[in-house]
Formats: C-alpha cells, structure tokens, sequence
C-alpha cells in the first residue's frame, strides 16, 4: 500500500477518533466539571483505542499481534505525555486569556492531538506495521 493511501486512511480514522476522543474530553469538561487532566486523559484513551482497533485493521491491514499491540501501546504512553501536556498547557494559557471553556478546549485539543497524529503516524509506518 503506498504512503498516500496509508496517510488518507489515517488521516479518516484519526478523524472518527478524534471524535471520540475531543467528545468525551469536551463532554467530562464542561458537563461533569472534571479538570482538563482527567478530562484529557479519558478522551486520550478511549480515541486511542479507537485509533488502534481502526489502523490494525484498515490501514495498515495488519494481522493481530501482542508484540505490536505492545509497540503501539508504548508509543501511546509516550505521545500521551505530549498530547495531554500540550492540552493542559494550551487550555490554562487560553483560559487566561479571558477565552470561552468551549474553544479552549477546542482549540487545545486541535493542537496537541495535531502534534501527537503526525508523531504516531510515522512512528506506526517506519517502526510498527513496515
């Protein structure tokens, strides 16, 4: 399968779950009240799951395997720290800025899942499922 095809197909799967991901990130924000930490960290792990079940699978049509699943897994915890540090670091600034809770979160999320998507995308294509 050639690079474009993969990064199209990451690109929509990165797409559904980010929905659900900036969902369930936005909907424990603003309706529970829960910090942008535990908020981000819910969203992180639900999207990421999401993400991997839809890579595997359909981008880059790989058989299951524990030796990946782990390899992903790992690489998710390193991009976690950037994605909800970046989250975090974005929505205090934004906030402070006198911005809506709403486009904070909006806003920090489009950021931090932005630098985390293009670190996961070539780490999963060069090192994971070549």
């Amino acid at each position: 399968m050639t690079l474009k095809t993969q990064a199209i197909r990451f690109i929509i799967s990165g797409v559904i779950s980010a929905v659900v991901d900036l969902g369930l990130t936005w909907a424990l924000q603003i309706f529970t009240g829960a910090g942008p930490v535990l908020a981000r960290s819910v969203g992180f792990i639900f999207g990421t799951l999401t993400a991997y079940l839809i890579n595997r699978r359909w981008t880059f049509q790989a058989k299951p395997s524990y030796k990946r699943f782990f390899m992903v897994a790992g690489l998710y915890t390193l991009t976690y720290f950037v994605n909800v540090g970046l989250h975090t670091v974005f929505y205090r600034l934004l906030t402070g800025w006198d911005w809506s809770d709403s486009l904070a979160i909006f806003v920090a999320f489009v950021i931090a899942q932005g630098t985390a998507t293009v670190i996961n995308f070539f780490v999963q294509r060069i090192f994971i499922f070549r």
